[in-house]
């Protein structure tokens, strides 16, 4: 994983980038999360797409539900960057739509939104 960290809006946010699988299940996240937060000294962490498993886009398996609920539960602000139109479900397009309505979790389609999006969350 390549990490960086970018300042913005008196923030500091961690700029993950996984060449592989990073996000599988739950444990998973905590890891990262944890070993963000810890090293980095950041609660706001940004995601590329292709490092977060299939199986966490296909809303039935509750992947998605249960690894964002831990970034909640922890206050950890998480955006996932990639392209989300390659999805057909409705159910997909509506959740994410949700999502980047709050102030959590946001899906972007490049870092630059996700520094903008993590650096003016509440």
């Amino acid at each position: 994983m390549n990490l960086k960290t970018v300042e913005a809006n008196g923030h500091i946010i961690a700029v993950a980038h996984g060449d592989s699988i990073l996000l599988k299940d739950e444990q998973s996240a905590m890891d990262m999360m944890m070993t963000i937060s810890f090293e980095k000294g950041s609660n706001r962490i940004s995601l590329n797409k292709e490092a977060i498993s299939e199986d966490f886009f296909n809303l039935s398996t509750k992947l998605a539900g249960s690894i964002l609920q831990k970034f909640v539960n922890y206050n950890i602000k998480f955006a996932i960057i990639g392209d989300f139109s390659v999805y057909t479900s409705k159910a997909l397009k509506d959740f994410i739509y949700e999502c980047n309505k709050g102030n959590h979790i946001f899906f972007v389609p490049s870092e630059h939104e996700a520094i903008d999006k993590l650096s003016n969350a509440k």
